[in-house]
């Protein structure tokens, strides 16, 4: 099979088969960070940009890692270090990278919509880090790997989601995600944080944190996104924390072998306590660590690897 996708823009796009050759690929991919030498020569003269115009640790990061250590040269810029702060437009900007000849741009922007519009202009390949609350493809591909990787499937399973849904890109995709791929998906959290109609995307809809959490093989918690919040959706962070929060206790109501992820990054005390976030069963970092596999896969198979160029 070849990888037919020339850009990464959201999960809708994506098919079945795509998705399990990116979770394939990326299984191997990760055996290269075991390595004591972490590099192989697979992307060597290619050339990725970062373009980051939102705050980003663990994304940016792995990207980043993930070029490097197939051998491609990254560059990495932000907003306030680019020539937009002096009035140029996001297209002009990217089509003045272009004009270097990258061979892969990954951009992260605060517009849902933004690396769509880019793809449509840029003959370089658009890998969505991001946009606006509308889509996050690469979390989601890096949280159905740490999932297949730990119960050993994904179809079948319950995927309970907790916390600002209504603000949360990660919640779109993964909704998108996981169904596609034969799972059951329950969103939970205040009304004021639960969009209208987002039963659209697969999902069912509980306000109750413990009927989520019910019969949840896996739980992934969010964080309140205040930055992007207009109005204050609840009263304090004291009483989310305990009616939203997860913690010990709340956890008895869940089968013994849930396992816990969050993308990050962690507000602890707010939508999960410390001891739930660092305990046995947290994928947390395994997350963080499936990251640079999945993004190598995807580096690896929209720059040099089996992309059918005739679907371009």
């Amino acid at each position: 099979m070849k990888f037919a996708s020339k850009n990464i823009l959201d999960m809708e796009s994506l098919s079945v088969d795509e998705i399990n050759m990116v979770l394939d690929t990326a299984d191997s991919m990760k055996e290269i960070s075991e390595r004591p030498v972490k590099k192989v020569p697979t992307l060597r003269g290619k050339t990725v940009v970062l373009f980051f115009y939102e705050p980003s640790t663990r994304t940016r990061a792995s990207f980043d890692i993930a070029a490097k250590r197939l051998s491609a040269d990254s560059l990495s810029l932000s907003a306030s270090s680019s020539s937009m702060v002096k009035g140029e437009t996001l297209v002009d900007t990217v089509r003045n990278l272009e004009a270097m000849h990258p061979d892969v741009i990954v951009i992260r922007h605060p517009a849902a919509g933004a690396p769509h519009l880019l793809a449509r202009m840029v003959k370089s390949a658009i890998i969505n880090a991001g946009d606006g609350m509308h889509a996050h493809p690469t979390q989601s591909l890096l949280d159905l790997m740490t999932v297949r990787e730990s119960k050993g499937k994904i179809a079948g399973l319950r995927i309970a989601i907790i916390g600002d849904i209504a603000h949360s890109r990660v919640a779109r995709s993964n909704c998108i995600g996981f169904t596609k791929m034969g799972a059951d998906v329950v969103l939970a959290g205040p009304p004021t944080m639960i969009p209208k109609g987002v039963e659209a995307l697969g999902a069912s809809v509980t306000y109750s944190l413990d009927d989520a959490i019910g019969g949840a093989d896996v739980i992934m918690m969010l964080r309140i996104q205040k930055e992007r919040q207009k109005h204050f959706l609840f009263s304090t962070e004291r009483e989310y924390a305990m009616v939203y929060g997860l913690t010990k206790d709340r956890l008895k109501n869940a089968p013994k072998d849930v396992l816990i992820m969050h993308p990050g990054p962690i507000n602890r005390g707010v939508e999960i306590a410390s001891d739930v976030a660092d305990g046995p069963y947290s994928l947390i970092l395994e997350q963080v660590t499936n990251g640079v596999a999945v993004r190598m896969a995807l580096l690896y198979l929209v720059a040099g690897g089996l992309r059918d160029a005739d679907a371009d």
